[in-house]
Formats: C-alpha cells, structure tokens, sequence
C-alpha cells in the first residue's frame, strides 16, 4: 500500500496540548513494524503551493497563515497556537492527501498519514483543521480532468462542517457525514447526506447505522473517487468523542467501507481526521486499524498480525 508521510508532519505543540501530534510519526513506525507499508512506498510530499491553496481558501486568510497574522480570536477558534511549522505541515498534509489521491487513481487505494482536516473553512481554520486537504484535493483533480465526481465519507465523530460547506452548492461532490448528533460542532453545516447519532452507541448499534447509509450513498454519488476519513474518535474513551466502539467495532466499520467502495470498483483515499484516546501511541494505534483494513480487502490476503499476535 502506498502512501503519504513526512517526518513533519509532527511539529512541537505547547506543554499539555491536547492535539496528539505524536501520532503521526507513532503511525508511521507502527505500519512499517508490522508490515502493513514497506519504506519503498512510503511518498513524501512538498509543500503545497498558494495556487493549490487558492482553489479553496480565500487569499486574506492565507496571508494570515503565510504571515502568522492571525487574530487571537481566529486562533482560539482554530485551537492551535500559529507557527511557521504548523503552517508548513499544514501544506506538506495538503499535497500528501493530493498525492495519496493520485496514487489511488493508479492504484486502486492509497493513504495519507495524516489529513481529513474537515472543520477548515475557505476564510479560516477551527477544531485543530488549519487547511481544507480534502476539498484542495478534489478541486485540483478535477481541474485537471482526473476526476468529474467525489465522495467524501467521513466517519469522524464530529460533523465535516467545512467541507460540507465547501461543497454546498457543488452537484460533483458528495458529501456524507455520520457523526455525533450532540458533538462539536454545535452549529452543523449541511452535507448530502447527514446522520446525526445519539451519544454512547456501541458497536451493533453504529453498524446497524453506518450498513443502512453507506450503500445508498455511494450509489448516489456516482464518484469516480472516494475520500475516507477514517476518524478514530467514535472509540470507547475518546477524550471528545462520546461514543462507545471498541477495537473490533471501528475494525469492523473500516473493513465494511474499504468493501463497499471495492465493490463499486472505486479508487479509495485513506485519511486519517480525529482521534484522541488516552496517548497518541494508542490513537496511532487505533488509526492503523483502518490501514490493515484496507490493505487486507484491497490486496485479496490475509490483514498483517499485529505485533502482540506474533
């Protein structure tokens, strides 16, 4: 399985942070470990370019980013203190998911060890989500022909509200949302499809769910590409998430996706969106279960055993 990653995509926060930046480097390792990537498909992508940029986010805000002239009001909303690193993996996550795209249209499947930044608007930034990788994405592809069509599943415990708003009046893109009804953000934007849980399902009950939504809305869509994100935050004692799936729930969740895309014959973009169990090495671990997912239904064999399995 091919797929993006740079070593900055991890940048230093403020003591006691809650964003787990770690994960991104703790992902990496634990998917090389177990097989489930070998170092020869791993792609490290370039800065985006302000024109890449410009397809979505307006030029005021990106001169806040590019200058850190954020007001302190724009940067409480964004939840992340603004430095230059942040705003260059910020760019390096934008062109990793542009290229985890590229890859999967040749591939069938690729990934990015990192993005699904869904809350970022055109005019600004919130819940951690600085630029808007996916609708960067989807806007270059299809303005170079790649693609006529999108869907956008996302499975983050909370609503894709910036790019659902993104896409609003666009009939190409669909945008399907299943999330935490009561969650963040308290104001939802409105995708194609949007399904609203109640607190504290479990496993049959999400399943239940996500098997009745899923297949109508990828036959709605008529995609050409599919973008996943694979938000981990729906798990059992997730610091925001106010759900209740266990390991072999998002396990389940994941495989189902990666099943329902391959049977329509549709190139898969794994990404990562939300996550925050009790460290970032277990929201590193709980995000790999999405990459041995699609890797065993992707590739026809056997899901890599994990290292405690050996």
């Amino acid at each position: 399985m091919r797929v993006s990653f740079h070593p900055d995509y991890y940048v230093e926060l403020p003591p006691g942070h809650p964003f787990p930046m770690a994960k991104f480097p703790e992902l990496h390792e634990l998917l090389l470990a177990e097989g489930v990537i070998r170092r020869q498909d791993v792609i490290r992508p370039r800065e985006a370019e302000l024109d890449l940029l410009r397809l979505v986010h307006t030029e005021e805000y990106l001169w806040k980013l590019a200058t850190g002239n954020l007001t302190a009001a724009e940067e409480r909303r964004l939840g992340i203190p603004w430095t230059e690193p942040l705003w260059r993996r910020s760019r390096l996550a934008v062109n990793g998911t542009l290229n985890a795209a590229r890859m999967a249209l040749a591939d069938g499947y690729a990934g990015n060890l990192a993005g699904g930044t869904h809350h970022a608007y055109p005019d600004h930034g919130q819940g951690y989500c600085v630029l808007n990788d996916v609708a960067i994405a989807i806007r270059q592809l299809t303005a170079e022909g790649m693609i006529r069509r999108a869907l956008v599943v996302d499975l983050d415990v909370h609503q894709g509200n910036g790019t659902a708003a993104i896409f609003a009046e666009d009939p190409d893109v669909f945008t399907f949302s299943m999330h935490g009804e009561k969650n963040f953000p308290a104001r939802k934007a409105v995708s194609d499809r949007d399904v609203g849980l109640p607190c504290g399902l479990d496993d049959r009950a999400y399943l239940a769910h996500l098997a009745e939504e899923l297949p109508p809305v990828v036959r709605a869509a008529r995609a050409d590409c599919v973008f996943y994100l694979a938000g981990v935050d729906p798990a059992a004692g997730d610091r925001y998430g106010r759900m209740n799936l266990s390991e072999r729930g998002l396990a389940e969740r994941d495989r189902y996706v990666c099943e329902q895309i391959r049977a329509a014959g549709l190139p898969l973009v794994l990404l990562l969106s939300g996550g925050y169990a009790e460290t970032p090495r277990r929201t590193a671990e709980l995000h790999a279960i999405a990459f041995r997912e699609a890797v065993g239904v992707f590739e026809g064999s056997p899901r890599p055993r994990r290292l405690a399995e050996a």
